[in-house]
């Protein structure tokens, strides 16, 4: 019983320091990186996603996701420069429309 407390605890650890310190992490990781006109290209193409939402992580990079009618959907942080990152995919992607009065 406290064996697996105490593994549970050190991998919520690890998840948390690898969301809070993502460049840490992303180094330890194999990211999928190109220039991001070849990923956005490769999206259409392959999975028919198309931006989806955009957001600015700070001043040299952005997040932005990917989505299809299918449900599949890509993450992926691009910087300034150009050079992208996929972070994250999966399925079942669904939009939710603003509701009325909300900043959109």
């Amino acid at each position: 019983m406290g064996r697996t407390m105490l593994y549970r605890l050190i991998g919520t650890a690890l998840l948390a320091t690898a969301i809070l310190y993502p460049n840490s992490a992303a180094s330890q990781a194999m990211l999928a990186c190109a220039e991001r006109g070849d990923i956005v290209a490769f999206l259409e193409a392959h999975y028919s996603e198309k931006l989806s939402a955009i957001g600015q992580l700070d001043p040299k990079n952005i997040i932005e996701i990917f989505a299809a009618e299918s449900g599949s959907w890509t993450m992926m942080i691009t910087s300034i420069s150009g050079r992208s990152c996929v972070i994250l995919t999966g399925q079942n992607w669904e939009s939710i429309p603003a509701l009325p009065g909300s900043k959109a």
